[in-house]
Parts: C-alpha cells; structure tokens; sequence
C-alpha cells in the first residue's frame, strides 16, 4: 500500500485547508486510516482517525470541532477538512493505514505511512 498526503500549505490563523491521502491499493475499504502529525521538535501525534467504512471517527481532544476526517472509497482517498486553524496547528501532517477494520491513535497500530505535507499557520 502506497499513500501519498497533499494539500498542505500556508494559511492564515482562522483559514481552513483540506488534506488529502491517496492509497494505492485494490481494497481500500479494507483498511482504517488515520491522521498524524509532527511539529518541529515534537513527537509525532495523533490528530484523526477513520473506520474502513467512513462509520466510525475519532479526534485529538485539541482538534475535535475544528477538523473533519472523511472518505471516500471508491476513490481511495480519506480527506481531513481543517478549519479555524491556529498557529499551533503548524506542523508536517501524515496519514497513516491499518490493515484492519478499525484503529485508534497509537503510530504502531498502521501498517503504512505516506510521505508527510506541511501546514504551516501564521498568527
């Protein structure tokens, strides 16, 4: 499974971005997808994640009400909707699948990762 994260990059605090991760693969459906993302200096962190059926979300306390994950499997791509950015949102997003039906936010529950996209928020 190959993902490929785009639609980074710089917005204004209170701007929205959409991001999106394309999978290639023949059964998407058969994997949960998850958002993460990594700020300079920090750790990676969960930001969201997505059951194989759209179903079931699940959000960092620090994003919940502001950021939507989606899907669409018949186009292989999850998107995640960004709005009311903040500074602190600044960071290189990643998304990540699970051979699974379901996953949660620890980084070893994915077994694929794509290559990362930069969101970058001025103040």
């Amino acid at each position: 499974v190959q993902l490929q994260a785009s639609g980074g990059g710089l917005v204004q605090a209170g701007g929205s971005l959409r991001l999106s991760c394309a999978a290639s693969v023949r059964t998407f459906s058969g994997y949960a997808v998850g958002w993460f993302r990594q700020a300079p200096g920090k750790e990676r962190e969960f930001v969201a994640t997505i059951s194989w059926s759209g179903g079931s979300t699940s959000y960092a306390d620090s994003v919940k009400g502001r950021f939507t994950i989606s899907r669409d499997n018949a186009k292989n791509t999850v998107y995640l909707q960004m709005n009311s950015l903040k500074p602190e949102d600044t960071a290189v997003y990643y998304c990540a699948a699970a051979s699974r039906r379901y996953s949660g936010s620890y980084t070893g529950e994915y077994d694929y990762w794509g290559q990362g996209t930069l969101v970058t928020v001025s103040s």
